[in-house]
């Protein structure tokens, strides 16, 4: 056993991810492009909530989205009927997206008639909290069906997320979810998250949450002026 060669790879991957995410970071910063990453579980809404962020902010912002799937392009083809420039990244069967990949994407979106990027993340509350992708700031969708207990099942996804979209507030009623207790689970991992609540199917609390989206993308272009 003594002859047995031991690597702490995770580390060195992790370590590896971060300055590229630092780089991507930087050029972005460079270039006056936000960037967002959109985290999620399968069915929770991301790509409806998309379409509607688009519609509230397209007349102020040119807005470019990255969509991340295993496979097909179903997604990409949702964005594109909007108006907004899409393309579709396909893993190969990785669960989550990392910096590279993402710099990958965007030089595949192409920045230069850009102000706002959305990386839509591979659908899981798991891989992808766990890789940093070069974005300005992280959010996520829970949706009402999924329970108002994941932020104590999936800490990581809810301590690394800036802000957080409850979605289909509208099926409430239909659901053993308390939206307070899911304020406080959410406060107990991140008490710095913001929680907005959403319908994506009927628009309500979407300008509160372009309101969010204007705030951080005026203060990332112009630092000064905040």
């Amino acid at each position: 056993m003594d002859n047995v060669k031991i690597l702490e790879i995770k580390q060195s991957v992790f370590a590896s991810n971060d300055r590229e995410a630092d780089e991507v970071r930087q050029q972005l910063k460079e270039k006056g492009v936000f960037l967002l990453n959109l985290m999620s579980s399968p069915g929770s809404g991301k790509t409806t909530t998309l379409r509607r962020t688009i519609e509230a902010l397209k007349d102020e912002m040119r807005i470019g989205v990255m969509e991340a799937d295993i496979d097909s392009d179903v997604d990409a083809k949702a964005i594109a009927e909007t108006g907004a420039k899409a393309i579709q990244l396909h893993t190969g069967g990785m669960c989550h997206l990392d910096a590279g990949m993402t710099r990958q994407g965007l030089e595949g979106l192409g920045l230069e008639d850009v102000d706002l990027a959305i990386l839509e993340n591979v659908g899981n509350l798991v891989c992808p909290a766990e890789f940093d992708t070069g974005a300005v700031k992280n959010a996520m969708i829970l949706s009402v069906p999924e329970g108002h207990d994941k932020p104590l099942k999936y800490p990581l996804m809810f301590t690394v997320c800036d802000v957080v979209l409850v979605n289909k507030i509208d099926v409430m009623p239909y659901f053993d979810f308390d939206m307070e207790k899911c304020k406080e689970y959410i406060r107990m991992r991140n008490p710095n998250a913001q929680v907005i609540p959403i319908c994506a199917r009927t628009g309500e609390g979407i300008d509160q949450w372009a309101d969010w989206l204007r705030t951080q993308v005026a203060a990332w272009k112009n630092p000064d002026k905040q």
